[in-house]
């Protein structure tokens, strides 16, 4: 069993600086070192490895082939152990492996086509991008962050809000003429509703009655995995849904889709946050990085 006491990545370097400087006593200067320590911690190296890694004479060091291809292994552990120093540094270059678990429609409208940019300004970072509008568990799935919409109800997460819209009932012009605008809630038990199949914090649709309260529908038709599903599903006229602004706009300013019961709507907003594992001072640069691009560059649609 190796002894714990040995500094394995110190041996390494002073083998390194050693084989470099082709000198005991050039090496030792450069680590501020004695010559004679520096002698004795590449023996005891030596005897460890049970290989001769330098041959010693009066004029010179001459380095074995054992020795060579051990220098060769040491200068790659060397680069990877600074690699890693400056990947947990705070003020380190982002750099590594980001994984990104986003819910659909945000990811397909808003975050995709800003990933471009975000690798250009940061080229040492390869993103790695789940879209799904399941609440996954960031520590199972080993993401370094998520983006979610809607209340948040997973405990021990930190939130960083992207922003908020607020939420319309919309249908397509040819659903419209098929089967007529519903003039108030209780019109829409005439049609078609689509819903989701997971659950949601409120399964009902709010809207305030002609007395100023709130009063929920909830939709009973066909269901959908992920809010882009429900567009599709709206686009094609399967029925009438609910989507927010920053997801439909677009849509309703090209006529594709239709807004419905605006008079009843409460204006109630959905929010959208990046969500993420741990103290925010300690975060590796590249989630740091990415939290601030999101930040500085997303915007939502609050109307079409």
């Amino acid at each position: 069993m190796a002894r714990s006491d040995i500094n394995r990545s110190g041996e390494i370097e002073v083998f390194v600086r050693v084989v470099e400087a082709e000198s005991f006593s050039a090496a030792a200067r450069s680590l501020r070192m004695t010559p004679s320590a520096v002698s004795k911690l590449i023996a005891r190296l030596e005897d460890r490895l049970g290989a001769r890694l330098i041959r010693r004479s009066t004029r010179k060091l001459q380095v074995t082939p054992e020795g060579s291809a051990f220098y060769e292994s040491g200068l790659r552990i060397l680069a990877d152990i600074s690699a890693a120093e400056r990947e947990a540094s705070l003020g380190a270059t982002p750099r590594g492996r980001l994984r990104i678990n986003c819910l659909v429609p945000f990811g397909q409208h808003h975050l995709i086509p800003l990933i471009p940019r975000f690798l250009d300004a940061n080229p040492e970072i390869i993103v790695e991008l789940t879209l799904t509008d399941k609440v996954v568990d960031l520590m199972e799935e080993r993401a370094d962050l998520a983006i979610r919409a809607g209340q948040l109800t997973s405990p021990g997460l930190i939130a960083r809000r992207l922003g908020q819209s607020r939420m319309v009932m919309v249908a397509s012009p040819a659903y419209v003429e098929a089967h007529g605008i519903p003039k108030t809630p209780a019109d829409l038990a005439k049609h078609h509703l689509l819903g989701f199949c997971f659950r949601r914090t409120s399964e009902g649709w709010p809207f305030r009655d002609g007395k100023g309260k709130i009063v929920n529908v909830v939709p009973e038709g066909s269901l959908v995995s992920d809010g882009e599903q429900m567009r599709l599903m709206l686009l094609a006229g399967a029925g009438i849904g609910r989507l927010s602004c920053w997801h439909s706009a677009p849509d309703i300013a090209a006529g594709r889709l239709v807004p419905l019961l605006e008079d009843f709507n409460p204006g109630d907003e959905e929010a959208v946050h990046a969500v993420y594992v741990g103290q925010g001072k300690h975060l590796p640069a590249r989630v740091r990085a990415f939290l601030d691009f999101l930040v500085a560059n997303v915007k939502m649609s609050q109307r079409w």
